[in-house]
This record gives structure tokens, C-alpha cells and sequence, in this order.
């Protein structure tokens, strides 16, 4: 796999990963990005494992800066969700169609980020407890992240929709992500085959852009205020949205 790779290839594995820096150092709703930059080079499906072991790199180091900051009580609330959704995801994932599933779930994120427009400018603040919110947003989390590493935009909509801070929202998602990244290992290794040693090797190698990339959000993220942070989520999110359908 390795000499198979072009210039062109590397290139996009390793801006890939520093966004995998950028992202967890808290700079959410950039990742989408990242899921872009590997299917063009690996392919919608191989390109998950792939990704899968780079992103836990970045887990244990968002998890350990800012851990403390952690909202278990919503965290708890969506885990058990998205780890059915990413039960249903590997039955499913083989029975789909690449391009079809891609791009219905471009338009489903974008209508979502949509839908989060609309709740900044309605009058009511309320924020929506009912267990069917969880629910919802934790199966298409754990469905997407399975398929196609997606589940940033959902999980972003439930906690910005929580309201927490940019803090808050940080270390509640490391953690989240790193226990649901985990729990996907063994599924992309026994089931779909897609973590294999050629794999590894290629995302060990990305693992100097990630922690550049961690080093370079944890600078912007001080300089980015709680109204800002949540404004740029949202951006980020459907012009990811756009990438992922017409990619």
C-alpha cells in the first residue's frame, strides 16, 4: 500500500491529519474535511480504517487536556445510543451503495446545520431533554461514524443544542469520541477488515502532521471566544456537508 501511494496521495494523508490535530485540540466541525481529503485517495470505505487509528491518537491527547472539563451527564445520555448505531452500521455497511449513501448523508447534515440556524435565532432557549433527542442524534452518530467516520456533525448538533460552553463542549466530545473510536476497533479488524498491518502503517506515519496540528488549535482555540466557536462549527459543518457530496 505503501508504494502505491503518489505525491498527490501523501499529500492529502498528511493535511489530513494535522485537520486530525486541529479537531481535537477542540476546533470542531472541521473533520468532515477530513473524511473528504482520505476518500479521494483510499475510498469511502477503506479510507475508515485508515482514519480510524489516527483519530484515536488525537483522542487520548484531547481526553488528556481536557478531561476535566467533561459533562458526563450528557455524555452518558448519547453513548449507549451511538454505540447501537454503530452495531447497525457494520451489519449495514457492506449492503450500501458509496456514492448514494454519501451523498444522502451530505444533504441530512446540512439540513441538520440548517435546523441548528434556525434554534440560534428562535426567541425559546429550551433545551430539548426529551430521551427520543438523544436517541435520534446517537443512532445517526454511531451509524454514521461506522460508515464513514461522520458522526462529529450529529454529536456537535446534541451538544450545541445542550448549550454547554466551549470548554464544557470540548472535553464532554473527547471523551465521547474516544470511547465510541475504541469500541469501532474491533468491527473494522474482524468484521469489515479494513484496519490491517499496511494500514497501520500508513497511519503511523501521519502521526507528526496530527501533533503539529494539535499544537496549532490549541493556539487558535485561546483566541477563539464561546459565540465565535459555535458560529464556526456551524460553517464548518455545511461546507463539509458540500465536500462530501460532491466529492
Amino acid at each position: 500500500m505503501l508504494s502505491d501511494l503518489t505525491l498527490l496521495d501523501w499529500s492529502a494523508v498528511i493535511g489530513a491529519s494535522f485537520i486530525v490535530g486541529l479537531s481535537k485540540s477542540g476546533i470542531k466541525g472541521i473533520s468532515i474535511i477530513i473524511v473528504a481529503l482520505l476518500v479521494f485517495v483510499f475510498g469511502a470505505k477503506a479510507s475508515t480504517g485508515i482514519l480510524l487509528p489516527m483519530l484515536i491518537v488525537g483522542d487520548i491527547f484531547a481526553v488528556i487536556y481536557y478531561h476535566r472539563h467533561a459533562q458526563w451527564k450528557y455524555l452518558i445520555r448519547l453513548l449507549p445510543f451511538m454505540m447501537l448505531g454503530v452495531i447497525l452500521g457494520t451489519w449495514v455497511g457492506d449492503q450500501l451503495s458509496e456514492e448514494s449513501f454519501r451523498k444522502s448523508m451530505a444533504l441530512v447534515i446540512f439540513v441538520s446545520v440548517v435546523f441548528m440556524f434556525w434554534w440560534d435565532r428562535r426567541k425559546s432557549k429550551s433545551v430539548p431533554n426529551h430521551i427520543g433527542f438523544a436517541g435520534i442524534m446517537g443512532l445517526t452518530a454511531g451509524f454514521t461514524t461506522m460508515v464513514g467516520n461522520l458522526a462529529g456533525s450529529f454529536a456537535n448538533i446534541f451538544f450545541l443544542a445542550m448549550q454547554l460552553p466551549k470548554n464544557a463542549f470540548i472535553g464532554t466530545t473527547a471523551w465521547l469520541f474516544l470511547i465510541i473510536n475504541l469500541f469501532k476497533v474491533p468491527f473494522h479488524i474482524f468484521s469489515w477488515k479494513t484496519i490491517t498491518y499496511e494500514t497501520i502503517q500508513v497511519s503511523a506515519i501521519a502521526i507528526p502532521a496530527i501533533f503539529i496540528g494539535l499544537f496549532v488549535g490549541i493556539k487558535l482555540l485561546k483566541k477563539i471566544n464561546d459565540k465565535l466557536f459555535r458560529q464556526f462549527i456551524l460553517f464548518m459543518t455545511a461546507l463539509g456537508a458540500v465536500i462530501i457530496y460532491f466529492t
